[in-house]
């Protein structure tokens, strides 16, 4: 009896052992991860056009923040750079700012995302010959926050297509010539507030959902294809939009400004398939998602969700 006790003990101390290794295992290689990312990739820097296969980086919604960075920084590692947005003369001072500092090619496309699938055939016309290393699905619309009946149907399509069918379209377009080459990146642009619902964005967030939805389950497809798929979940970040929020729009920690934010997204790249991009960012998605989800979606008695006096201010991009 007592030799079948002993068995027991040693069997449940090796089943102990083995997960405990395990766990260990997996928290050094988080940290070497860390490491990596954080420390190496600024010693060394990265070949993007080697590792991904293409010259070329195409950045939507360029013109502006987040875009226009990606775009900056993309050119700075040596990447010839496509941006496409809908206010030709942003993009030909941002071409020209680029092409200047960066001395790569630049190259524009005049588009409207929210004129749906109409503009796709120009934009594939000019992507026509170029070999695409890196795609950043970055074109989004957000607008003054309220009650979904207060959002026009106008809007509602215009939260469609920019923010969902131009991620589905801008991939339809490059993927197939990063499979021919099993390489590439593509980068797309969720948000914080796709993490789970979000009253009086309802519509902005839903999009959002759809985009980190989307990109994981096509980064699952295509991994062993050879094809980075990273999904980005932004918080607060110093852009125009920003300035309505001078208690957030302050704070460097919460609201870096996009340069700071971009670099630290690209060290990322390859080594993360979900990042928030900063230290202070994965913080606040990780509140955010724990918390939100709860407070947000229950309904108590005595405390109705009312609409905040400052939004009414909000500016839109």
């Amino acid at each position: 009896m007592l030799g079948k006790e002993c068995w027991v003990v040693d069997l449940c101390i090796g089943i102990g052992a083995f997960f405990v290794i395990k766990w260990i295992l997996k928290f050094l290689c988080s940290v070497l991860t860390v490491v990596r990312v954080t420390f190496v990739s600024f010693i060394w820097p990265r070949n993007l056009v080697k590792e991904y296969g293409g010259k070329w980086a195409v950045v939507t919604g360029s013109t502006d923040g987040i875009g226009k960075e990606y775009g900056r920084q993309l050119a700075q590692k040596g990447m010839n750079i496509v941006l496409i947005s809908r206010n030709l003369e942003k993009l030909k001072k941002t071409e020209e700012e680029i092409r200047q500092e960066c001395g790569v090619d630049v190259h524009v496309i005049q588009a409207d995302f929210s004129h749906g699938r109409e503009i796709y055939e120009r934009i594939a016309e000019g992507l026509k010959d170029k070999d695409i290393g890196v795609l950043v699905n970055n074109v989004g619309y957000f607008d003054v926050p309220g009650r979904f009946m207060n959002v026009s149907e106008e809007e509602i399509w215009r939260y469609v297509n920019v923010n969902m069918a131009s991620v589905l379209a801008m991939t339809r377009l490059v993927l197939p010539q990063m499979l021919a080459r099993n390489r590439g990146a593509i980068i797309n642009i969720s948000s914080m507030f796709g993490l789970c619902p979000i009253p009086f964005v309802s519509t902005y967030a839903a999009t959002k959902a759809f985009v980190s939805s989307f990109s994981h389950a096509l980064e699952y497809e295509y991994r062993q294809s050879g094809i980075t798929v990273q999904t980005v979940h932004p918080s607060f970040i110093k852009t125009n939009m920003l300035s309505s929020f001078p208690h957030v729009h302050n704070r460097g920690f919460i609201a870096p400004k996009p340069a700071d934010w971009v670099s630290s997204c690209l060290s990322t790249l390859g080594y993360y398939r979900t990042t928030g991009g900063t230290w202070g960012h994965a913080v606040a998605v990780c509140m955010h998602t724990h918390t939100h989800t709860h407070t947000h979606t229950q309904s108590r008695p005595g405390f109705p969700l009312r609409e905040s006096r400052q939004y009414t201010n909000l500016k839109k991009f």
